[in-house]
């Protein structure tokens, strides 16, 4: 009876796709296998769906939660939609736990509308004064007051945002470009090239940046450009030693020991892999050094190296009202807050960036 039964090796028998009750003699097989066959029956119904046609998705077992997946990508107009969605809703809670970080944020936007579209804030002339209005306080016509020959101080600062920010970043692409490569170089080649770069900014660092930037200003005289280019030169040092460090510590990752293992040139690995992933700290640092420029061309702008008056720039502003410190407080104060408000916010913003968002990941 069981030789008729059985399939033997040449006639191979039927398969079954029907499901059993487990008999008494072989309990735990049997029971197994009807499980298995509860849980794929509707798989095989969904494979050929309601209508008799053949569905790929339930052919190859995807379930309800790769079809939800699915079609929260296609609700994100991508397939990287829903991890979009999610990296918006953690920045969005990032925020509001960091009120002081919104408001920097706010601060610095405001500051770069003004220095582009000064017209948004203010329809003053910056450079027309009033007489009869000399030294009017803080009001709803005249927010920061008026100087010593009618000109509406708040039209000024506005006005003058456009002649800071351009030193500002000036100095910054400087000190960015020109530290950057020398601690690439140095960084990359290695040997004798990195001891007399490093030996040159050791050098640079020996000296106070206010120092070195008079220096410089002495021998390129003065201007609102040359104040920036001297500032951003005695910013230099700086950056060459954190790209210098970087280089260092990506020179010798797994990928970069792969990709000179594979033949690559040695300029495509410097482009491709070392300096992409040694550009993030020294991005935060020129984050950082906004503030720090900002505060430097002030201070140059206050001794009487930049922009020569009328012109409304921030430092020139506060030394020409500090004669008047007695009588007209605001010349100096609202000017000088002005100043504080956008360092304390960019270096409030670069610590964010240097170590916040990246240690709530």
């Amino acid at each position: 009876m069981s030789r008729a039964t059985e399939p033997t090796a040449t006639e191979p028998g039927p398969l079954n796709l029907t499901t059993e009750e487990p008999t008494a003699t072989e309990p735990m097989a049997a029971g197994a296998v009807a499980v298995g066959a509860a849980e794929s029956a509707p798989r095989l119904v969904s494979a050929f769906g309601p209508g008799g046609a053949f569905d790929p998705g339930g052919a190859f077992g995807l379930g309800d939660d790769e079809e939800r997946l699915g079609d929260d990508e296609e609700q994100g107009d991508g397939p990287g939609g829903s991890r979009r969605r999610i990296d918006l809703g953690r920045l969005g809670g990032f925020l509001l736990r960091r009120p002081g970080l919104v408001i920097s944020a706010a601060v610095v936007v405001l500051v770069v509308l003004a220095s582009f579209w000064p017209t948004l804030f203010t329809s003053d002339d910056p450079l027309l004064g009033v007489p009869k209005e000399r030294f009017h306080g803080p009001s709803g016509a005249h927010w920061f007051g008026t100087d010593e020959l009618g000109r509406d101080v708040f039209a000024r600062v506005v006005h003058g945002a456009a002649l800071s920010m351009k030193a500002t970043l000036i100095a910054v692409a400087v000190a960015f470009v020109v530290g950057g490569l020398l601690g690439l170089v140095a960084g990359f080649v290695g040997r004798w090239i990195e001891d007399v770069i490093m030996r040159f900014v050791d050098v640079m660092l020996s000296i106070p940046t206010l120092f070195l930037s008079l220096a410089l200003i002495t021998a390129l005289g003065y201007g609102t450009v040359k104040v920036a280019v001297a500032v951003g030169i005695a910013s230099v040092a700086s950056f060459a030693r954190v790209m210098r460090s970087e280089v260092l510590k990506v020179r010798q990752a797994v990928y970069v020991e792969a990709a000179r293992s594979t033949g690559a040139r040695w300029y495509s690995v410097l482009w491709r892999h070392v300096l992409p992933n040694a550009m993030g700290p020294v991005i935060v640092l020129a984050t950082l050094d906004f503030g720090v420029s900002v505060l430097a061309v002030s201070s140059l702008s206050f001794l009487g190296y930049g922009a020569e008056p009328p012109a409304p720039e921030w430092g020139t502003l506060i030394s020409s009202g500090r004669n008047y410190l007695a009588n007209a407080w605001w010349l100096t104060t609202l000017p000088g807050v002005t100043v504080a408000a956008t360092v304390l916010a960019t270096n409030r913003i670069a610590r964010a960036l240097d170590g916040e968002w990246t240690a709530g990941r």
